[in-house]
């Protein structure tokens, strides 16, 4: 099965389809590398969840930054999140909710403390911390490689699931998060 990897024209379309097709694919980092079987997209515009909604930073970063750069913040003070800006049909972002682990196991592993691979990248947070994502990373490029980037096959299609937003406290009735269809590393297993 031939990869390739996803250059800026893939962030370059709407929050959403970005999310969906983000589903399957890999993302690689640095020596470690998981399957993406959950996402969540939020829009710039008009949705409440959205840092651009309340944060005029988030407004700038934005403005300075070209699709495909990173977006990290530290969430209730406890863990980094992962997102990918996305700018054109629509402006917004993807949070990379979780990962199947396929490659550097063992330091996600001696990162995370635990040993159950299941839950190892199962949450947005514990995939930053299995990754060791933190705010030094925020506005990289995750377009140009060659230790931080996404891969997608080309064969490849999912059976991705739609489902409600979850961790929020507005905007949470949008069909916007999408799981990988029976995954078992997913944080919350789709409610539909």
């Amino acid at each position: 099965m031939k990869e390739k990897i996803v250059g800026r024209a893939f962030f370059r379309r709407d929050p959403l389809t970005c999310a969906r097709e983000l589903i399957a694919a890999e993302l690689v980092w640095g020596k470690c590398a998981g399957i993406i079987v959950e996402t969540e997209a939020y829009f710039a515009e008009n949705d409440e969840a959205c840092h651009t909604f309340s944060r005029p930073s988030t407004r700038a970063f934005v403005e300075r930054n070209r699709a495909g750069a990173a977006y990290i913040y530290f969430s209730y003070g406890a863990h980094w999140m992962l997102n990918v800006l996305v700018k054109g049909e629509a402006n917004g972002f993807v949070l990379i909710r979780a990962l199947k682990p396929i490659r550097g196991i063992e330091l996600m592993k001696k990162r995370r403390g635990i040993d159950d691979k299941k839950h190892l990248c199962s949450g947005p947070g514990k995939l930053t911390q299995a990754l060791e994502i933190t705010d030094r990373h925020h506005e990289m490029d995750l377009c140009a490689g060659p230790r931080h980037y996404f891969v997608r096959s080309r064969n490849a299609s999912a059976d991705v699931v739609a489902d409600a937003r979850i961790g929020i406290t507005r905007s949470v009735h949008h069909p916007w998060r999408f799981t990988l269809r029976g995954s078992e590393f997913v944080s919350v297993p789709a409610r539909r």
